[in-house]
């Protein structure tokens, strides 16, 4: 094996280099990787700036992606960078259980103000994940606080993806990661999905069918019980499943549903947060406002891990009358508004603001789906989607090989073509960082266009 990962290191450095790399890849057990694949072909990256990644044998790559969907202000920003070394220096940790230091107030109360109106408290974690678990047992607690403990049914959907804790998994509905699990929250269900190829295929923006799929909260409300009914959490676009760009008025009628029948309403914005639609949050470009919010990767460009639920004044507010020396609510993690984390975001939210990088994202929209839908007619592709600064094409699956297709897209892309991809299924999700060029823009497309041809 030890011979095997050297040999497969060698592939990505070119004759004569002498960089410094890693003399073994086989104890490290990547997440949501076909691992045995990488370690023979491995796809390395050790430098960022800006738009790109570079690998260590020093080609410049294309970031198509934001590097998970987080790096919206780009990569290696120094105004981030500078506020993380001298968090650093300053203050490395501080416990958030019965204390706090003062960088983790002033996000909170800088984040309410981009909040929607209402939303004033913040609640912090690491992690999308964190964010959703944590709505989650806020949502279930709120009601125990106002006297209704029959309240206890979470709505998810189907292909939406909260992530990977076991309340992110089971409100969630991406069948790949739940079926190694087999166990899961009870009275948890789940609302179709909205993809629909033979009404919607390559629509721009929002959809014009499927608006009526929220109807079937309706009848969830009749068979289980508004009494007995907690919460609804959706992803505003379903990014992770492979970017479900939800139908005209879809959210509006769930938002509705959900206020005549006294059941929290849950944005997962991990991904749509600070700036992908052109807007702080998809909340503000929807013009919808849910109860609780879950935010993560943008909130700092990806620098620091870091998550948070912000959270409606009427919900905060049902917590705040026990004994004022008791503690509220039992929740919470040891990194919670970790100082590094709380500089990265603080410095990350200035960069937003002084480069207009929410404004510039929905300037730049119209001209990115049009390069978008211009791969139409590329083999493989059966649909294009697309939404502010998000992307999607999905490919015809080859014959019995679901998945394979797109996975040896991203193979292709980033060793022949120097593009970094996001495949999920056979879709290619897009999702740059806000600060591409038009330019840049026209290269992605085309890198990817030739990938396409390329690749069967």
């Amino acid at each position: 094996m030890t011979m095997s990962v050297f040999s497969s290191i060698k592939k990505v450095f070119k004759p004569g280099q002498s960089r410094d790399f890693p003399n073994d890849l086989e104890s490290l057990w990547m997440p949501f990787s076909a691992n045995r694949h990488f370690k023979n072909n491995p796809r390395l990256i050790s430098k960022a700036k800006g738009m790109y990644y570079y690998t260590p044998s020093g080609d410049k790559i294309l970031d198509g992606v934001a590097g998970l969907w987080c790096c919206n202000a780009g990569h290696n920003r120094e105004p981030i960078v500078e506020a993380i070394k001298k968090q650093a220096e300053e203050l490395d940790f501080a416990p958030a259980f019965n204390m706090g230091h003062p960088k983790s107030f002033e996000l909170s109360s800088r984040l309410s103000q981009l909040a929607p109106q209402g939303f004033n408290h913040v609640f912090f974690g690491n992690s999308g994940s964190e964010a959703v678990e944590s709505a989650l047992k806020i949502a279930l607690s709120y009601w125990r606080e106002k006297g209704q403990e029959s309240k206890k049914i979470l709505i998810g959907r189907n292909r939406g993806y909260h992530g990977t804790n076991f309340g992110g998994v089971s409100v969630g509905g991406m069948e790949k990661n739940r079926t190694q699990f087999n166990k899961f929250l009870p009275e948890v269900y789940h609302l179709s999905d909205t993809h629909n190829l033979e009404k919607n295929a390559y629509s721009k923006g929002q959809p014009n069918w499927g608006a009526d799929l929220a109807d079937e909260l309706d009848l969830m409300i009749k068979k289980y019980g508004s009494e007995n009914i907690a919460a609804t959490i959706v992803e505003p676009v379903a990014g992770s499943t492979g970017v479900l760009i939800p139908p005209k008025n879809y959210l509006n009628k769930l938002k509705k549903i959900c206020e005549e029948n006294n059941i929290l309403l849950i944005f997962d914005e991990v991904i749509t947060g600070f700036g992908r639609l052109g807007k702080a949050f998809a909340s503000e470009y929807f013009q919808i406002t849910p109860d609780l919010i879950c935010i993560a990767k943008a909130i700092n460009s990806g620098t620091v891990p870091m998550g948070a639920v912000l959270v409606q004044d009427k919900i905060y507010d049902a917590f705040m009358n026990k004994d004022e020396k008791a503690i509220d609510l039992f929740h919470g993690y040891t990194y919670s508004a970790h100082p590094l984390a709380c500089a990265a975001s603080l410095a990350t939210l200035k960069l937003y603001e002084d480069e207009s990088l929410f404004e510039r994202a929905q300037s730049l929209s119209k001209y990115w789906e049009e390069a978008v839908h211009s791969l139409k007619g590329t083999r493989n592709i059966i649909d294009i989607r697309n939404l502010g600064l998000i992307g999607a094409v999905e490919l015809e699956p080859i014959d019995g090989k679901p998945t394979r297709r797109a996975y040896n897209v991203l193979c292709e892309a980033f060793n022949n073509q120097k593009t970094l991809l996001r495949v999920t299924g056979d879709i290619i999700a897009l999702s740059p960082p806000l600060i591409i060029s038009k330019n840049e823009i026209d290269q992605l497309i085309e890198n990817l266009k030739i990938t396409l041809e390329k690749t069967e």
